[in-house]
């Protein structure tokens, strides 16, 4: 999977495209300390509950989501983001189209 250009303006959002029924995702940079991914969810598409060993920045660039951390629900909107905690079984809901930048850093 290639990665995002780099020393290049990226119009971010526009990285991925929403396609029927599916969940697109785009490596947008990759270091040993963690990488940032670039999501489109179809409404209605989800990420089943699942942990993961290090915190994650969920930052919402278009549309609406439930995200679910350790059972409780939070609902996100454009421009709002939420850290899921490492260890904390979390799951991710399309309550629209949905965009999501997703940062992953290792400890």
């Amino acid at each position: 999977m290639s990665t995002a250009p780099k020393s290049e303006i990226l119009q971010i959002a526009e990285l991925v495209s929403y396609q029927d029924g599916s969940v697109v995702s785009r490596q947008i940079t990759k270091a040993d300390a963690g990488n940032v991914t670039l999501f489109a969810f179809d409404k209605d598409q989800e990420l089943s509950e699942h942990t993961a060993p290090f915190d994650a920045l969920v930052h919402v660039l278009d549309g609406r989501a439930e995200v679910r951390i350790s059972g409780k629900a939070f609902n996100l909107e454009t421009g709002e983001a939420i850290v899921m905690p490492a260890n904390e079984p979390h799951a991710l809901k399309a309550l629209t189209h949905f965009k999501m930048l997703l940062t992953m850093i290792r400890n």
